[in-house]
């Protein structure tokens, strides 16, 4: 699996968000709590949901499955205005990011072992510390071997000091 490299341009995404661990991996309760307000969001820019990871400085380090992070589940808006209540806004910055066109389990951790110790440490980039994303098009399908979605991790070129 070899990623394309973008630099992708700030988005404006809305959603609800949660504070979680990959030991308890709350995010299909996130998305039950968001997938029914989606159709109340009205400037959307695609039918794409994004779901967004960030993490703490370090917490790749030092991996651990009880870790907390925070998890979000959104949709690209054109702008932040007339929101319903209680949809939250988050303006993902510019940068580059390797991306990695997937088909499979979303729940199948193998892609990102692959990601983050064969393709990652062999690359010219390192990680960045901005958020993580999958862009769930069209093709995806909630636990189908046959769903498809983007990964897209944040990276710098390996002679750049990552965003602190």
């Amino acid at each position: 699996m070899v990623p394309r490299i973008e630099f992708l341009k700030e988005k404006k995404l809305v959603g609800l968000n949660i504070k979680m661990s990959l030991a308890d991996n709350k995010t299909a309760q996130l998305w039950r709590a968001f997938g029914p307000r989606i159709k109340e969001i009205n400037n959307k820019v695609s039918n794409d949901k994004i779901s967004m990871q960030i993490y703490d400085s370090g917490y790749h380090q030092s991996f651990s499955p009880h870790k907390i992070f925070e998890k979000w589940a959104t949709v690209e808006v054109k702008n932040f205005d007339d929101l319903p209540y209680g949809i939250k806004t988050f303006k993902l910055e510019e940068g580059l990011y390797a991306v990695f066109d997937y088909k499979g389990l979303s729940s199948d951790p193998s892609v990102f072992e692959f990601i983050f110790f064969d393709w990652l440490p062999f690359s010219s980039y390192l990680l960045d510390e901005r958020p993580h994303f999958e862009v769930l098009g069209e093709k995806y399908k909630n636990n189908d071997r046959d769903s498809e979605e983007e990964i897209w991790i944040p990276v710098v070129e390996k002679n750049i000091k990552p965003t602190q």
